[in-house]
C-alpha cells in the first residue's frame, strides 16, 4: 500500500468566479441551488484553502488528439474539479489523454485498440502535455525537476509513442519511459486502477456486470491486493529458482569434494618409486614380445592374400586368352566381310563394262529400228502412189468398159460396176486392216511403256512414303526437344535418365552410367555436325557402364522402359578419371582436326569410351570432299589416320570412298528451330511430290485403261475387216470368172493395170517384209533393252547388298574395337594384378625383416620369450600412465610444499562451498517462514480491508436511507452486493441487478466511495458517474462525494459529467471546467472556460 499524503488547510473566505452562461442557465442553476444540502453547504463554506500533496494534475493540453484540433490548456484545482459539457465536447478525450500520457495502454481507455487511432484524421501526429505537481516531502527529484513535472507525449500516425519529461523551467530532463514509470511509482499514480481512473466504459461494465467474480477482481485491483498476490507468486518462483541453483551448486560441491580427495590422495601417497620401476621393466618386456606377436599376426593375412592372388592369376590369364581369341575371331570376321565387300566392289566394277556394252547394243538396235521404220514408211508411200495410179488406170478402163458395156448390154455393165465396187471396198479394207495393225502395235507399246513407268513410279512412291514417315518421326522428336534436348535421342530417354538417377540415389550402381553419349558431347564447329554424326553412328545413343553388375541393372531399367522397341547399346568399360593419352596413336594434322579435337567433352569417361570404341583420335574431319580424297588417297596419307569424313558425311579411306545416305544431322545439329523448319519444308515438298505421284499414277491408270480399250476395239475392228475382205475377195473371183467380150483397146490398159497390180503386190510384199524386219528389230531392241535393264537392276541389287555389307563391316569394326578394349582391360588388370603380387612379395619380405629385427630387440630386452595375452596398445597405454605417475611422484618428491599447499587450498575451497550451501539452505528455510508469516498478514489485511469496505459501504447507503450488505468469499474469489432501497427489513435485501438504473448507479457510487476510503492515490477521476441517476440520487451522490472530498483535502478529484453542475454550493475547493459544444461543421479549435466556485 502507498503512503498517505498530508495537507495543510488555511481559512480563506468565499471566492467564486462568475460563470459565463446564458440567462436561462443561470435561472436553472439558481433553481438547483435551492436543493443543496445545508449541512454540506456549511461544511464546504467552512473549508479553507487546500494545499494538495505531490502528484496531482495541474494542467493538461491536447493537440490533434482524437477528433479535436486543440483542447486546453485546462488548469485543474487542487481538490474538486468538474469537467462539464455536452456529448462530443471532449470530456472523454481529456480522460483518455490523461490515461495514455501517464503510461496507460490503448485498451485501458476503451476508446481504441491502438495508439494510432488517437491521431486526428488528416494529421501526422497527436500531442498531449500534462503538468504534475512536485512539491512537499514526496516530491520526485525536486533539485532536477523543480516544483512541477511536465509530461509531453507525441503519438505518430504509425502508432509510435515518444515522451519528453520537462522540469519547472521547461528544460527537457529525460525522454525515457522508465523515468516516467519511476515518477508514477513515486506518486503512486495508477491510471489502470479503476478506483483511480474510472472510465465511462468501465463504469458501464461495472454497472451491468452480473458476475460476482468481476466485483471481487475490481476490489482486489483497487486495493492493490492483486499486486501483492502477484508479488508473492514472483517470490515463490524466485525461491524455486534459488532451490534449483542450490541443486546445481550441490553438483559443484561434489566436484570440489572430488578434487579435494584427489589432492588428499596425492598428499597421502608420497611413497617409494621402486615398485613402479619394477613394474615398468616387466611391462616393457611384455611390450617387446607383444610387438613380435602382433607383427606375426600381421604377416598371416599378407601370406594368405599373396597365395590367393597367385591362384587367381590363372583366371586373369584365361580372361586375356578368351578376349584374345575373340579379337582374332572378330578380326577374321571383319577381314571376311571386307573381302566380301571388296569382291562385290570388284564384281560391280567388272559388270559395269558389260552394262555399258548392253546399253550400246540397245542403242544400236534402236538405230536399226528407226532405220527400218523409215524403210517401212517409204514403202508405204510408194505403195500409196501405185494405188493412186491403179485407181486412175482402173477408172480409164472402166470408162472404156462403159462404152463397151453399152454395146454388150446391161448385164456386163452391172457386173463391171459390181467388180469395181468390190475392188474399191477391198482396197479400203486392206488399207483399214494395215492402219489397224499399226494402231494395235502403238497401243500395245503404249500400254507396256505406261505399265513399266507405273511400276517404277510405285517403287519411288514407296521409298518416298518411308522417307515421309521417317521425317515425321524426326519432326516430332525435334519439336519435343525444344523443351528438353534429351528427347532428340528418343521419347523414352528422359524417363530412362530419371530412372538411372533414382537407382543411383538408392545405391544400385557402383558408378553412375553415362549416356546417351551424343547428349554428353558438343561441337566446336556446327558445320561438322553431319560428319561427326555419320562417324559415330550407333555410339550417339549408347550408354557406358563401369562394370558388368551395373550393366545388368541398366539392362533391367531399359527392359522396363523399352519393352518392345530397340534398346540403346551398352558399352562396359572401367571408368577412368582422366582422358587417355593419345599423343602416340592419334593423328595430328596441321590443317584438319581429328574428331576428338572437333568435340568438346567434359566427362573423361565419355571421351575414353569414344576413343576406345571408335578411335576418334585417328579420324580426320575434312570439310571439302575433294580435299579429303587428295589427303587420304594421295601418296603420303597422314600418319595414324585410318579414315576421314567430309562435311557431307562421305567416308574416305586410303583406297575407297563411301557416299553418305544421310543428308542432315538429326542429333548434333545446334539450331533446333532451323532443323524443324527444314523438316517441315521437306515434308511439305515430299507431300507435294506424293500428290504429284498420285496424279501421275492416276493419269497412267487412265492411259492404260484407255489404250487397252482402244486395243480391244482395234482387234475387233481388224477381225471384222479381215472377214469382210475375205468375203469380198470370193465375190470378186466369181465375177472375174464370168467371160465377156472385150475390146482390143482395153487390152493394153489392162496389161498396164496388171503391171501396176504386179508392182503393188511386189511393193506390198516389200512393205510386209520391211514391217516384218521392223518387228524383228523391235523385238531385238526390246530384248536388248530388257537385258540392259536386268543388268542395271543386278548392279543396283549388288550395290544394295554392298550397303548392307558396309553396315556389317562397321558393326564388325566396332566389335573388333570392343574386343580389343576388353582385351586391353584384362591385360591392364593382369598387369596390375602381377604388379600387386610383386608389391605384396616385397612387403612380405620387408615385414619378415622387420619381424627378425623386432625378435632380436625383444631378445635383447628379455632373452626368454614371454606369452603375452594383452595387446601392445594396452601395454603401451599402461606404460605411459606409469611413466607419468613416476614423473609425477618425482615432481612431488622434488616440491613437497607445493603438494601440501594444493591440498590445503582444495580443502579450504570445499569448506567454503559447503558453508555457502548451508547458508543458502538456511535462507530458503527463513524465506519459507517469512513467506508464511506475510501470507498470514496478507490474509489479515485482506480481511481488514474487506471489513472497512463493508463499513464504509453501509455508511454511504445509510445516507440515502438504503440498507445493504457485502459478502466476501475469498476462497472462491467472489463479492456479493445486496441493496434494499428505503427502510425495510434486511431479509428483503435483493441483488443489485433487480434495482433500477439510478439506484444501481447510486449503489455503485457508494461502492466506489467505500473503495476510495480504503485506498490511496493522489487524484481520482470519474467519467459520467451519474448518467443513469435520477435527480434525487444524483444530488445525494454528489453530496456524498463532496463530503468525501471535503474530508480528503490532500487529494484531487476530477469528475466528468454532461450535467451543468449549477446547483453546487459556493466553495473555494471546487473548480468547474466548462467545454464548448462541438462544432459539427468544421474542426475549429475548442477552448474551455474555467469557473472557480
Amino acid at each position: 500500500m502507498s503512503k498517505r499524503k498530508s495537507s495543510s488547510v488555511s481559512e480563506n473566505p468565499n471566492k467564486r468566479a462568475k460563470p459565463v452562461e446564458d440567462d436561462e442557465e443561470e435561472d436553472e442553476n439558481i433553481g438547483d441551488c435551492d436543493q443543496v444540502d445545508p449541512l454540506l453547504s456549511n461544511q464546504l463554506q467552512c473549508t479553507g484553502e487546500v494545499v494538495s500533496d505531490a502528484g496531482i494534475v495541474e494542467s493538461i493540453t491536447l493537440k490533434n488528439f482524437m477528433c479535436h484540433s486543440l483542447l486546453g490548456p485546462f488548469a485543474f484545482g487542487p481538490n474538486v474539479n468538474f469537467v462539464v459539457g455536452n456529448n462530443g465536447s471532449g470530456k472523454s478525450a481529456v480522460l483518455t489523454a490523461l490515461i495514455v500520457a501517464l503510461g496507460g495502454n490503448a485498451q485501458a481507455t476503451n476508446r481504441g485498440s491502438s495508439l494510432k487511432g488517437f491521431v486526428k484524421e488528416g494529421e501526422s501526429s497527436a500531442d498531449v502535455s500534462i503538468t504534475l505537481r512536485n512539491k512537499g516531502r514526496d516530491a520526485y527529484k525536486p533539485e532536477v525537476y523543480g516544483s512541477a513535472i511536465t509530461v509531453d507525449l507525441r503519438i505518430t500516425r504509425d502508432g509510435l509513442r515518444t515522451y519528453k519529461l520537462r522540469g519547472k523551467s521547461g528544460q527537457i530532463v529525460s525522454s525515457k519511459k522508465e523515468e516516467l514509470m519511476s515518477i508514477l511509482d513515486n506518486f503512486n499514480i495508477q491510471v489502470n486502477n479503476p478506483v483511480s481512473v474510472l472510465t465511462q466504459e468501465m463504469s458501464k461494465y461495472f454497472l451491468h456486470s452480473k458476475g460476482e467474480g468481476d466485483k471481487y477482481k475490481f476490489f482486489m485491483k483497487a486495493t492493490q491486493l492483486e499486486q501483492m498476490r502477484e508479488d508473492f507468486v514472483y517470490i515463490k518462483t524466485t525461491k524455486h529458482a534459488t532451490e534449483d541453483k542450490v541443486g546445481q551448486h550441490s553438483e559443484c560441491l561434489k566436484d570440489l569434494k572430488r578434487k579435494y580427495l584427489e589432492k588428499e590422495d596425492r598428499y597421502k601417497s608420497l611413497a617409494s618409486l621402486d615398485e613402479m620401476h619394477t613394474k615398468l621393466e616387466e611391462l616393457q618386456k611384455q611390450m617387446a614380445w607383444a610387438l613380435v606377436a602382433e607383427m606375426e599376426k600381421e604377416l598371416e593375412p599378407v601370406k594368405e592374400k599373396l597365395l590367393s592372388d597367385k591362384h587367381s592369376t590363372r583366371k586373369f590369364d584365361e580372361k586375356v586368352d578368351e578376349w584374345k581369341n575373340k579379337v582374332e575371331e572378330a578380326e577374321k570376321k571383319y577381314k571376311h566381310i571386307q573381302e566380301q565387300l571388296e569382291g562385290i566392289t570388284q564384281q560391280v566394277q567388272e559388270v559395269q563394262p558389260k552394262c555399258a556394252e548392253l546399253k550400246a547394243e540397245a542403242q544400236r538396235h534402236n538405230t536399226l529400228l528407226k532405220s527400218s521404220e523409215v524403210t517401212v514408211h517409204r514403202c508405204k508411200a510408194n505403195l500409196r502412189d501405185l494405188e493412186k495410179d491403179k485407181v486412175q488406170l482402173s477408172s480409164r478402163i472402166n470408162d472404156l468398159k462403159l462404152s463397151i458395156s453399152q454395146a454388150t448390154g446391161a448385164e456386163s455393165q452391172a457386173r463391171t460396176e459390181s467388180m469395181k465396187q468390190i475392188q474399191d471396198e477391198l482396197e479400203h479394207l486392206e488399207h483399214q486392216i494395215s492402219t489397224l495393225g499399226q494402231q494395235i502395235d502403238q497401243y500395245q507399246h503404249a500400254c507396256s511403256r505406261a505399265k513399266e513407268e507405273q511400276g517404277k513410279m510405285r517403287r519411288e512412291q514407296e521409298v518416298l512414303h518411308r522417307s515421309i514417315q521417317a521425317n515425321k518421326r524426326n519432326l516430332q522428336t525435334m519439336e519435343s526437344s525444344r523443351s528438353n534436348r534429351l528427347r532428340r535421342f528418343g521419347e523414352h530417354m528422359p524417363a530412362l535418365l530419371n530412372a538411372i538417377q533414382e537407382a543411383h540415389r538408392r545405391g544400385q550402381f557402383r558408378h553412375k552410367p553415362r549416356g546417351p553419349l551424343g547428349f554428353l558431347i558438343s561441337l566446336r564447329d556446327p558445320e561438322t555436325a553431319l560428319a561427326i554424326e555419320v562417324c559415330l553412328r550407333g555410339q550417339l545413343l549408347a550408354f557406358t557402364c563401369d562394370n558388368y553388375e551395373d550393366e545388368k541393372v541398366l539392362q533391367g531399367l531399359m527392359a522396363r522402359l523399352f519393352p518392345g522397341g530397340r534398346r540403346p547399346t551398352i558399352i562396359t568399360s572401367q571408368f577412368i578419371s582422366h582422358v587417355h593419352d593419345t599423343r602416340r596413336r592419334g593423328v595430328n594434322h596441321p590443317e584438319y582436326p581429328s574428331v576428338l579435337q572437333a568435340l568438346e567433352i567434359e566427362d573423361p569417361v565419355v571421351a575414353n569410351c569414344l576413343i576406345d570404341q571408335r578411335g576418334i583420335e585417328s579420324i580426320l574431319i575434312i570439310k571439302n570432299r575433294t580435299d579429303a580424297r587428295r589427303v587420304m588417297q594421295g601418296r603420303n596419307p597422314p600418319q595414324n589416320c585410318t579414315q576421314a569424313f567430309s562435311k557431307d558425311g562421305d567416308q574416305i579411306f586410303n583406297n575407297r570412298t563411301y557416299t553418305a545416305e544421310q543428308t542432315r544431322a538429326n542429333y548434333l545439329s545446334g539450331d533446333v528451330e532451323e532443323e524443324i523448319r527444314h523438316l517441315q519444308r521437306e515434308i511439305e515438298n515430299q507431300n507435294a511430290q506424293a500428290d504429284r505421284f498420285k496424279q501421275q499414277m492416276k493419269r497412267l491408270d487412265d492411259e492404260i485403261k484407255q489404250n487397252e480399250s482402244l486395243l480391244r476395239r482395234a482387234h475387233i475392228e481388224q477381225k471384222t475387216a479381215k472377214d469382210k475382205a475375205r468375203k469380198l475377195q470370193l465375190e470378186l473371183t466369181d465375177l472375174k470368172n464370168v467371160e465377156e467380150p472385150q475390146s482390143e483397146d482395153l487390152r493394153p490398159l489392162e496389161e498396164d493395170l496388171q503391171e501396176i497390180v504386179t508392182k503393188i503386190s511386189s511393193k506390198r510384199a516389200e512393205y510386209d517384209e520391211a514391217r516384218t524386219q521392223m518387228a524383228a528389230l523391235k523385238a531385238s531392241y526390246e530384248k536388248a533393252e530388257q537385258q540392259y535393264k536386268q543388268h542395271k537392276e543386278q548392279i543396283n541389287t549388288v550395290t544394295e547388298e554392298a550397303d548392307s555389307i558396309k553396315d556389317e563391316l562397321s558393326k564388325s569394326d566396332q566389335e573388333v574395337m570392343k574386343c580389343k578394349h576388353h582385351k586391353k582391360h584384362y591385360d591392364d588388370k593382369r598387369t596390375a594384378h602381377l604388379q600387386n603380387i610383386k608389391t605384396l612379395e616385397a612387403n612380405l619380405k620387408g615385414k619378415e625383416k622387420e619381424l627378425e629385427t623386432s625378435v632380436a630387440k625383444a631378445k635383447e630386452i628379455c632373452p626368454e620369450r614371454l606369452e603375452v595375452r594383452r595387446t601392445a596398445k594396452s601395454l603401451d597405454s599402461e606404460i605411459n600412465r606409469l611413466k607419468v605417475k613416476i614423473s609425477t611422484q618425482r615432481e612431488q618428491q622434488g616440491d613437497r610444499e607445493e603438494v601440501v599447499r594444493q591440498y590445503h587450498e582444495a580443502l579450504e575451497n570445499y569448506k567454503n562451498m559447503a558453508q555457502q550451501m548451508k547458508n543458502l539452505n538456511s535462507f530458503i528455510k527463513s524465506l519459507d517462514s517469512v513467506m508464511n508469516h506475510r501470507l498470514q498478514v496478507y490474509a489479515d489485511l485482506r480481511r481488514f480491508l474487506s471489513a472497512r469496505c463493508k463499513y464504509y459501504f453501509d455508511s454511504m447507503l445509510a445516507q440515502r436511507g438504503y440498507t445493504g450488505s457485502m459478502t466476501f468469499d475469498h476462497k472462491n474469489e467472489t463479492l456479493s452486493i445486496s441493496v434494499q432501497p428505503g427502510q425495510g427489513n434486511k431479509a428483503d435485501l435483493s441483488d443489485m441487478r433487480s434495482l433500477s438504473g439510478g439506484e444501481r448507479s447510486f449503489s455503485t457510487v457508494c461502492f466506489v466511495l467505500s473503495l476510495w476510503a480504503i485506498t490511496e492515490a493522489p487524484f481520482r477521476c470519474l467519467d459520467e458517474f451519474d448518467v443513469y441517476m435520477d435527480m434525487v440520487n444524483r444530488r445525494i451522490s454528489m453530496d456524498m462525494m463532496l463530503k468525501v472530498a471535503a474530508g480528503q483535502r490532500y487529494r484531487q478529484f476530477i469528475f466528468l459529467t454532461p450535467q451543468s453542475m449549477g446547483s453546487l454550493p459556493m466553495s473555494k475547493i471546487i473548480r468547474i471546467l466548462r467545454l464548448n459544444d462541438p462544432d459539427r461543421g468544421q474542426n475549429s479549435t475548442q477552448r474551455s472556460q474555467d469557473e472557480d466556485q
